[in-house]
């Protein structure tokens, strides 16, 4: 399984994805949890200590200058756009008791991407990640899709929108599947989440028209505790593990192969 999980900051899809990759990880499945939010926290989310955390790949200049072969920056700037990365998950990434973290970062630009070496890796590294890698993929991203072209899309099972009680979220979540559009991404979903009343999720389902919505979670005040107290995510019982559990369980029902059928 292949997911993108996107969002406004501050709408709880690091929390979506880490409760996602943990529920994997439960299970015995292989999984890589990616940041690759600017601001991601993925690594707190996950229980990660800060001395554990890996370096995002974007910083990494000389081995970014490697890869790509590009000389100092500057005009004129020449550089392979298919650097080799199939080694670089493994080699960067850390376990999270039983989720492999791996932190990509983001190239900072003015909101168009780059066509820059960090550019050329974390693209190549994306279509690695969701083509060539037999685990689930997790990946953590805001909401701007510059580093997932059009061919990194088609190994995206699906780009999950998190939005949460208001419109500036939903707007947020429309925009996304604007963009999916744009890289061939036809089949957009959305998560509600901190849903307090029926109301709510009803008002969010009446103006999520054409999205498809997995599921919701409930508001739940002990995540809120957790987030400030700097604990990570945990499933444990209760409300929110039923919501992430109902949730996997959609996406699974969706992409299990169909068993054979007996003659």
């Amino acid at each position: 399984m292949k997911l993108a999980i996107v969002g406004k900051g501050g709408v709880g899809k690091t929390t979506l994805a880490a409760a996602l990759a943990r529920r994997s990880g439960a299970r015995n499945r292989a999984v890589i949890a990616v940041d690759a939010d600017p601001d991601g926290n993925l690594a707190a989310a996950l229980g990660v200590a800060e001395d554990r955390v890996p370096a995002p790949i974007v910083q990494m200049k000389e081995l970014i200058r490697e890869r790509t072969g590009a000389g100092e920056t500057g005009g004129g700037l020449m550089f392979t756009l298919n650097p080799r990365v199939d080694d670089l998950p493994d080699r960067f990434s850390v376990d999270a008791r039983g989720v492999r973290l791996f932190v990509l970062g983001t190239v900072e630009t003015g909101g168009q991407g780059c066509m820059c070496p960090a550019g050329a890796v974390l693209k190549a590294l994306l279509q690695h990640l969701l083509l060539r890698v037999p685990d689930d993929v997790i990946l953590d991203m805001e909401a701007g899709l510059e580093h997932l072209g059009r061919a990194s899309a088609r190994g995206v099972d699906a780009m999950i929108a998190v939005v949460e009680p208001g419109m500036r979220s939903v707007q947020t979540a429309r925009r996304v599947k604007s963009l999916s559009a744009d890289i061939g991404i036809t089949s957009p979903f959305v998560v509600a989440n901190r849903i307090r009343s029926r109301d709510q999720e009803d008002a969010l389902r009446e103006s999520l028209d054409g999205f498809t919505i997995l599921g919701s979670i409930p508001y739940c005040p002990e995540l809120v505790s957790t987030d400030l107290a700097g604990l990570p995510v945990e499933l444990g019982q209760g409300p929110f593990a039923e919501a992430i559990d109902r949730i996997g369980e959609a996406l699974e029902q969706r992409w299990s192969p169909t068993p054979a059928k007996a003659d």
